[in-house]
């Protein structure tokens, strides 16, 4: 059957285990499963053949980019004939268009490759992730990450306006497609954003750019609760508009696991707080404009300190703080991870609900709470008691079901989401879908099996 697969398309098939291990378990080292071959495509036309292949074989098909997720969507089932596509080798800037604000691009592009194109070209792309130097725009675009800059740009689906997609059936749609408005159909693209791989595959895609920020300032605050973060954002929204690009949130444990697992790191504040915000405005002159609204917010006992970036480096030190979190807190013996969202004017009251629920069902469990005030989106996760006070990993991970039902119930009262930008996968599916309503699960069930009638495309994965 293999033998088979090598003729069928011009790329490389790995079998070997050494060569196929990293591509069957995902970076955190949760969900491992098997896979008769990863093939590894040089074109888009080698990608309809491998998927011509997996049909007449009957074969499933598990898209992977930089496999980088934390849902399990781009790992293989542990049972059944699986073969992982990667999209590595498919990774070229295929054209920039400065004039209409856009850049064509391979799938397996490495997003700060994109990134760094689109700043050599003048312009600015502003999706930015904490594992932008390997994630691939084509799995970003596929479980429609969030990132950072959200707040003023949205997520991956609103800074893509076309893809090139290979279907369920090994038919190459082009819908590379750079234009803002076009009314001449149903919007195929948005049905393959963030469908995870269960459609099609996504091999291509017109991405949104914008002008280079004139300027950009960066400044991280101490705030004595999430109530004040609120505060600070609604005082910064108002008075900064569409400047204001990217306002965080997390919790002085958070920043604690980062100064004890992350080197070279730094406490930016001579002073302790509860709670910190990462606050960023891009345009013109908003140094001084974050300045002054920081002065203010200070006058009125609104934060408690500040640390403004005076440089490129530092403010790159600032965002290390936040972006290290996750690294640190898999350092510190891992963890039972959320990634939800609320509505942004019910951040706080759900942040102070939901741990004093868990606080009141486990009171040795460490919170490790941030995410992106802004947009709403929080990842809303605990780790084992510290060692002095006995942490013991496995009846910690045995907590899981029970604790994601108290934080997952509180996000459904507020009527939030359990799966914000990380996708649902494996780790999510199951609950998403008792929860879906009856019309919802037809409709849904109505798309994949038109799209893809053999049920080939990434099994499993989104619904049960």
């Amino acid at each position: 059957m293999i033998a088979s697969l090598r003729a069928a398309f011009s790329g490389t098939v790995l079998t070997d285990s050494a060569d196929t291990a990293a591509f069957l378990t995902d970076w955190r080292k949760v969900w491992t499963g098997t896979a008769l071959a990863v093939a590894t495509p040089y074109s888009v036309d080698d990608v309809a053949k491998i998927v011509r292949w997996c049909a007449a074989h009957d074969v499933s098909i598990v898209p992977q980019g930089g496999n980088t997720g934390q849902s399990g969507g781009s790992v293989p089932r542990a049972e059944g004939q699986n073969i992982v596509l990667s999209l590595a080798r498919l990774n070229r800037i295929r054209s920039i268009d400065p004039a209409n604000n856009t850049m064509t691009v391979d799938a397996g592009c490495i997003l700060q490759t994109i990134q760094d194109a689109a700043a050599d070209a003048g312009r600015y792309f502003p999706l930015s992730l904490g594992a932008e130097g390997s994630c691939t725009i084509g799995g970003n675009l596929a479980t429609n990450a969030g990132g950072s800059a959200v707040l003023r740009y949205g997520n991956a689906r609103d800074l893509c306006l076309g893809l090139e997609v290979v279907t369920a059936h090994g038919d190459i749609w082009d819908g590379l497609k750079g234009l803002r408005k076009d009314n001449s159909g149903y919007d195929l693209r948005d049905l393959y954003i963030g469908s995870e791989g269960t459609l099609g595959v996504i091999t291509g895609a017109v991405l949104k750019l914008f002008p280079a920020p004139a300027e950009r300032a960066t400044a991280f605050v101490a705030v004595a609760s999430p109530h004040q973060a609120m505060a600070l954002f609604d005082a910064m929204r108002a008075r900064h508009d569409t400047a204001l690009t990217a306002f965080e949130i997390m919790s002085d444990m958070c920043l604690g696991l980062v100064l004890d697992h992350v080197a070279g790191v730094r406490r930016p504040l001579a002073m302790r707080a509860a709670w910190y915000g990462l606050v960023e405005l891009s345009g013109n002159d908003v140094g001084a404009g974050l300045e002054s609204s920081l002065a203010d917010a200070l006058s009125a006992g609104v934060i408690s300190d500040a640390a403004i970036a005076d440089s490129i480096a530092q403010s790159r030190s600032l965002w290390q703080l936040r972006e290290a979190i996750s690294p640190a807190q898999a350092a510190d013996g891992g963890g039972i991870k959320h990634d939800i969202a609320v509505p942004v004017s019910s951040v706080a009251d759900f942040i102070d609900d939901a741990l004093a629920a868990v606080a009141a069902a486990f009171p040795n469990i460490r919170p490790v709470t941030f995410g992106h005030l802004g947009d709403g989106n929080l990842h809303f996760n605990f780790s084992a008691a510290a060692a002095a006070a006995g942490a013991d990993q496995v009846a910690f991970q045995a907590t899981a079901p029970r604790l994601n039902a108290i934080v997952h119930d509180l996000v459904r009262k507020y009527g939030g989401t359990i799966s914000a930008e990380h996708g649902l996968g494996v780790l999510r599916r199951d609950e998403a879908d008792a929860h879906r309503s009856p019309v919802e699960r037809a409709l849904m069930r109505a798309i994949k099996t038109a799209l893809d009638p053999q049920g080939i495309m990434n099994p499993g994965k989104m619904m049960p």
